[in-house]
């Protein structure tokens, strides 16, 4: 029950729905879109581990699942804006829940800014500056930043029609030109897939903890994250309980199909004398796209690219500002009065969305400034979405097995605690595996990148922790009283503003 005092302080926390599954689905499948997922991680992979790394897909596409499967359950029963910090708070207590949402504030910003130099590379190649230096990277970078900004303040039907777009631009580009390169450029057959240890010189130990097929392991698991984003913006879907579930899973299988098909597709047209095309050991997919189709592709696949990236930045954007929000409204940060305020005719979180603006701004600087810093940074994001991960997989499990759990619409019932299990030891494999400090980079600071960085963010997260911990015992996290009917999310909870 509200009463009519409470009535200012639910609307100011009252966020518009005017998302529908299939933008939902369109925001997660972005988030890391096939191109970036593709593009990202084909290079270090196939010359890691071979050709024979595609089987790592299915490993991780497995695992996977069964945390798509954890998140579908918790998102039906608390579809609230800010998910993985909300799920943990609400399992294991404000506390844990904060350092949920700590992490992967982070993991998502420095993932955002990352994106953005990405697309920035593309950008410049599309204009002309072929080889263009750091700084101008950088200045690139922002642009792209403040143009993502002004979609983001636009409003939702903006950046749902950018979503849209987005994906049937990755649609065709990425099916397509998979199925023309299978028809009519196919170099090798499926035999090709188990050249692993032959190809990179690693017959011995090809499997073995700190091997090359694990490491590729490593860097294809950040091709499958994304599909929790869903539930970031839980309050801004229709009928959330219903159609975030079918978001969170469905996006997942489909970014999968469409990765591991493209992926297939690059691998068996790529020719014979691959080593010898320019540019192959740095760019090997658009090597041999070029190579393939030729030259006149080039301008169509940089702008494909950069689609691909700027809608990656969008959605990355998106939900770090929305997690920002969500914990500022329950008092959970410094400055929690303007972080939470909501724009008054789009109920935009503006305060959180320039927030990550400027993060990502200082990030740029320490791209060119203090590179091995910024190196480090980048390196523990892939670690921190499983890290991130871990926090409401593990309270799940610890909640499932204490039969403390109550389902929400969407249950897979008796097979509730092992698929609680499997998650959580597939989370903490693939963590341990990413932190693994394997001499990858010549410097021991990054190769311990993903234990550095959860140290410092631990460190520098416990200060600001202690600052606002009493206030948020004293208050309870913000409650959601759906009406799926109207379609109204509102806010109500003692000591709320």
């Amino acid at each position: 029950m509200t009463t009519p005092s409470s009535q200012p302080e639910r609307t100011a926390h009252t966020l518009k729905r005017e998302f529908s599954f299939g933008a939902a689905f369109a925001f997660a499948f972005a988030f890391i879109s096939p191109i970036v997922a593709l593009y990202g991680i084909f290079g270090l992979a196939i010359s890691t581990a071979g050709p024979s790394f595609w089987w790592g897909f299915l490993i991780v596409f497995a695992g996977q699942f069964f945390v798509a499967l954890v998140f579908a359950m918790l998102v039906s029963r608390w579809p609230l804006e800010g998910s993985i910090y909300q799920w943990s708070n609400r399992m294991l207590g404000a506390g844990f829940g904060w350092f949920a949402g700590w992490f992967y504030i982070w993991t998502l910003t420095i993932a955002m800014a990352t994106v953005a130099l990405g697309a920035a590379g593309f950008i410049a190649n599309i204009i002309g500056l072929h080889g263009a230096s750091g700084p101008q990277i950088a200045l690139i970078a922002f642009v792209v930043l403040v143009l993502g900004t002004l979609i983001n303040l636009a409003g939702r039907g903006v950046l749902k029609v950018f979503m849209m777009a987005s994906i049937v631009a990755e649609i065709v580009g990425s099916i397509g030109l998979g199925v023309w390169l299978l028809i009519a450029h196919r170099e090798h057959d499926f035999s090709v897939l188990f050249d692993g240890g032959r190809s990179v010189g690693a017959e011995d130990g090809f499997f073995s903890l700190g091997g090359p097929f694990l490491l590729a392991v490593v860097f294809i698991g950040f091709s499958f994250v994304g599909f929790e984003s869903a539930g970031s913006i839980a309050e801004e879907v229709h009928e959330p309980r219903r159609n975030l579930p079918k978001a969170v899973l469905f996006s997942l299988a489909f970014i999968a199909f469409v990765v591991m098909f493209s992926s297939l597709a690059v691998i068996l047209a790529t020719p014979e004398n691959a080593a010898e095309l320019p540019e192959y050991d740095s760019d090997p997919v658009y090597a041999v796209l070029t190579a393939q189709l030729g030259s006149a592709i080039a301008l169509p696949l940089q702008a494909l690219f950069a689609i691909g990236f700027i809608a990656s930045f969008l959605a990355l954007q998106t939900s770090a500002s929305r997690l920002i929000w969500a914990k500022a409204r329950d008092r959970a940060l410094p400055f929690a009065a303007s972080l939470s305020r909501l724009s008054r005719k789009q109920r935009q979180p503006v305060g959180p969305i320039l927030i990550t603006t400027v993060i990502g701004t200082a990030l740029f600087l320490l791209s060119n400034v203090a590179e091995n810093l910024y190196t480090l940074m980048v390196n523990y994001t892939s670690g921190g979405f499983y890290l991130s991960f871990l926090f409401p997989v593990a309270a799940f499990a610890a909640t499932v097995l204490r039969r403390r759990w109550k389902a929400g619409s969407f249950s897979i019932g008796a097979w509730t605690p092992i698929v609680a299990i499997i998650a959580l030891g597939w989370v903490t494999f693939e963590l341990v595996n990413i932190a693994w400090p394997r001499a990858l980079n010549g410097n021991a600071w990054l190769d311990w990148s993903v234990v550095v960085g959860t140290v410092a963010l631990t460190v520098i997260g416990s200060l600001v922790y202690a600052r606002v911990r009493r206030r948020i015992e004293t208050v309870p996290t913000a409650i959601i009283d759906l009406d799926a009917a109207a379609g109204v999310a509102t806010t109500s909870g003692r000591g709320q503003r």
